[in-house]
């Protein structure tokens, strides 16, 4: 199971993701979030990474010109298209990006089935609340291309797992604070996803 670990805030808070076994690394660049980092820190922390893992930023209200020239700077691999946009917006992204579906209804979550994409629980602020997502909505679909994210922690990766989603995307359930990770609480969220799914 791929696993990303979103609003990185610090090297540390990386290398302890990357350790526990992490495949991807979240940084947040959306001001109004607790979660947020400078690009330029986030550069600093990404050119001190070890090969093969990916890194995402997360975006909000932003347009694609700048989108690009963050990614670009910072060296960041996929772009998490964070807010409702047009088809094509996409079009106007030279940067690799993944659509973020912030789930209010079962429906939702079928939108843009033949695509991977993020599916999130709707709040009003974006992201990062913790807020879990009704599985049950999940019943009965192919969920191959869907990276799910919203309230998962160590405690409940067991309901995730009949669902055969693409990979997990968390922040709040590996946090001690908000923008803090607890190395405690990844390695045990990482032990528990590889023992479920060796």
């Amino acid at each position: 199971m791929r696993v990303k670990i979103c609003g990185i805030t610090n090297l540390n808070d990386a290398l302890n993701a990357i350790d526990a076994g992490a495949n991807a690394l979240g940084f947040v660049f959306y001001t109004k979030s607790k979660r947020y980092i400078d690009p330029t820190k986030a550069k600093e922390i990404i050119e001190k990474l070890p090969p093969f893992i990916q890194t995402v930023g997360l975006f909000v209200n932003d347009v694609a010109p700048k989108i690009d020239f963050i990614c670009s700077m910072c060296k960041i691999d996929l772009a998490q298209i964070h807010f409702d946009v047009k088809d094509d917006f996409f079009d106007n992204l030279r940067t690799k990006s993944i659509r973020v579906i912030r789930a209010k209804c079962q429906e939702d979550v079928q939108k843009y089935n033949n695509e991977y994409r993020l599916i999130d629980a709707f709040v009003e602020q974006y992201g990062g609340e913790g807020k879990r997502l009704n599985l049950q909505w999940f019943d009965n679909i192919d969920c191959s291309k869907i990276i799910i994210a919203g309230g998962i922690n160590q405690s409940n990766i067991n309901d995730f797992k009949k669902y055969n989603f693409y990979a997990l995307d968390l922040s709040s359930g590996v946090e001690e604070e908000k923008g803090i990770k607890s190395k405690k609480k990844l390695n045990l969220f990482m032990n528990t996803v590889n023992e479920l799914y060796k």
